[in-house]
């Protein structure tokens, strides 16, 4: 035993000091790629080259999405700003300073008029730019040379803000010459300071990385917060508390717990920018966007819920995902449920995190991996603290049946996220497939439920067996094909007035008469009236599809069900494009088959009768 915590002790004491050499050599780094990369845009007539491409396959870089060029003239200066698509500058944001033989020279600018929009950003109606602007500077009379430092500001439509942006040029208003300067080597400062004004070496412009950094630690902390991770940490605080062990011994845990916290925001982080540079779109919550993710973090946090609630039990330490991992003896389950807190993490984003990760994904692989960093060690400075603060692990109250009661009582944050999942689900692909996951989380529930027997014969472990892989195979089926689960549109509501104006246009009608209550009737749409089959004879026969739904009274609907004699739901009509012409009525249970020729014989009078 003495040997394997050895081990364990050398295993993580190898990821701690990797993890340390990130952490010290990605700042320095990323902030020497910070500065080469905002040069990388500048050229030498007037600024940028534009771009409608970003480096990483999502945003811009601030210099490709707003291209400024200086346009000199005679006691004038035009400053023109090509915006790319979808991204726009703020008027009041623009900041001009002209210095010529070390003093200041007053500038009087005029502007365009602009698009009046609400700011989300600034929480205001703001004045804004899109597509391309001119700043128009009024030079003092004897003005020869000037050295400018231009600063701008503007976000994305899709969200991201950038910090003030500041560019520094040389002009020569006789020759008509203006270059830019480096940023690197070119600030503003007031006279008397320094060389005596004009412009020195420093950058205004690069983004301050360490801002960014603190951003993403503050994020990280507050990330603990979310109904979503602070179980986790509130299971691992008790378990510490409750578990025997020197103050070296619990600070080696909360080390592990960091290290498996950092390398997977790294993970995350390194997943995320290979997509970008392969060109493809992701972003941090972007997993969010597929069904099957949304699907298996419901089942997740439901049955993690389920664990703290004493439905289910894992283990006597950890409960939920990946339970062999988390719940191993020493740091290997430390590690992991540094692991396991980042995963229940990913649906959340808590505040400062969007500017900060806004900030890392337009910069280069290296800028944006310290960032990930930050965010890992921020979520798990909390856990790290307790383990370094003896005096704080005192300050808590002592292990009792109290710990039980906080751990059931923390599976109700975790309900309300399953449930949110749910409704995002439901959002994304309908009704139907939210329903068919909950039928997959009901086989998850009787797979645990069979896990808790303990049947003594042979017969009996082998029935137990064979229905947990049943129930786990339905709920992946459901899963996985919840993306099939997307709401029709080639359906519109019903009206008497719609069928009689498409009908007198020259189309014939299918009527679908349903309900969300009537289990024939969505049988009936997955078995024949959802079919490729049936969909693309709709189209090859221009047949238009109306749907009536009568899962709420509705005299309409009920009119019609009375004209053709029906007394509810499935109810089909085939009408023909003839107004006068009756409807036939379909089976009320159907197959491909039966609705493809229905369609054919109105199709087929249609025909016959245009040709009379």
């Amino acid at each position: 035993m003495q040997s394997l915590s050895n081990k364990l002790i050398r295993f993580t004491s190898a990821i701690l000091l990797c993890l340390a050499g990130v952490m010290l050599a990605l700042p320095a780094a990323a902030q020497d790629e910070l500065k080469s990369s905002d040069l990388s845009g500048l050229s030498n007539n007037g600024g940028a080259q534009s771009s409608s491409t970003s480096t990483s396959g999502g945003f811009l870089k601030v210099t490709e999405a707003y291209v400024l060029s200086v346009q000199p003239a005679a006691e004038a200066l035009t400053l023109h700003w090509d915006i790319a698509p979808e991204y726009y500058l703020y008027k009041d944001n623009f900041r001009v300073k002209a210095y010529s033989d070390g003093r200041e020279i007053p500038l009087e600018l005029s502007y365009e008029q602009g698009k009046v929009k609400y700011d989300e950003y600034f929480e205001k109606d703001m004045e804004v730019y899109y597509g391309q602007t001119n700043v128009r500077a009024a030079v003092p009379p004897g003005v020869g040379e000037l050295e400018l430092a231009i600063t701008s500001q503007g976000c994305a439509d899709a969200g991201l803000c950038y910090p003030p942006y500041t560019e520094y040029y040389e002009v020569d208003l006789a020759s008509g010459d203006a270059s830019a300067i480096p940023a690197l080597t070119a600030k503003p400062q007031p006279p008397g300071g320094g060389s005596g004004g004009g412009l020195s070496a420093g950058s205004e412009g690069t983004p301050f990385l360490g801002y960014t950094l603190l951003l993403a630690l503050l994020g990280g902390i507050i990330l603990n917060l979310m109904p979503c991770v602070f179980p986790v940490l509130s299971i691992k605080a008790m378990s510490l508390m409750s578990a025997a062990g020197s103050a070296h011994s619990h600070r080696v845990h909360g080390w592990a717990y960091t290290a498996g916290a950092v390398a997977s925001f790294l993970l995350i982080g390194g997943i995320i920018l290979g997509i970008r540079a392969a060109g493809g779109d992701a972003d941090w919550g972007k997993q969010l966007q597929s069904p099957i993710f949304v699907a298996f973090m419901f089942y997740l946090f439901l049955v993690m819920g389920l664990s703290l609630s004493g439905f289910v039990q894992f283990g006597s330490n950890l409960m939920g995902l990946g339970q062999s991992l988390t719940t191993r003896q020493g740091l290997q389950g430390s590690f992991f449920t540094g692991v396991l807190a980042v995963v229940v993490a990913s649906p959340c984003t808590a505040p400062f995190m969007a500017p900060a990760l806004g900030v890392a994904l337009t910069q280069t692989p290296t800028v944006a991996l310290s960032v990930f960093a930050a965010l890992g060690l921020g979520m798990a400075l909390p856990f790290l603290a307790l383990s370094y603060a003896p005096k704080l692990s005192r300050a808590l109250p002592k292990p009792g049946p109290w710990m039980d009661t906080l751990k059931q009582f923390l599976a109700f944050p975790l309900y309300l996220t399953a449930v949110w999942l749910l409704w995002v689900l439901g959002r994304q692909t309908g009704i139907d497939a939210a329903a068919a996951v909950v039928v997959g989380a009901v086989a998850i529930a009787f797979a645990l439920w069979l896990l808790q027997r303990r049947p003594v014969s042979k017969t009996g472990r082998t029935v137990v067996y064979a229905g947990v892989l049943a129930s786990a195979f339905v709920a992946l089926a459901v899963a996985v094909k919840s993306e099939d689960f997307g709401p029709a549109d080639t359906w519109q509501p019903y009206s008497a007035q719609l069928v009689a104006d498409l009908r007198s246009k020259g189309r014939p009608v299918f009527v679908n008469l349903t309900a969300a209550w009537c289990i024939t009737c969505h049988a009936n749409e997955r078995v024949a009236l959802g079919r490729d089959s049936v969909q693309d004879k709709a189209r090859e026969l221009d047949i238009a599809l109306v749907k009536g739904d009568w899962t709420n009274e509705d005299p309409r609907i009920t009119k019609l069900l009375h004209e053709y004699q029906r007394a509810g739901v499935p109810t089909y009509l085939m009408y023909p494009a003839d107004p006068d012409a009756p409807a036939e009525i379909l089976p009320q249970i159907l197959t491909p088959g039966i609705v493809i020729a229905a369609m054919e014989r109105a199709a087929s009078r249609q025909v016959a009768e245009a040709s009379l």
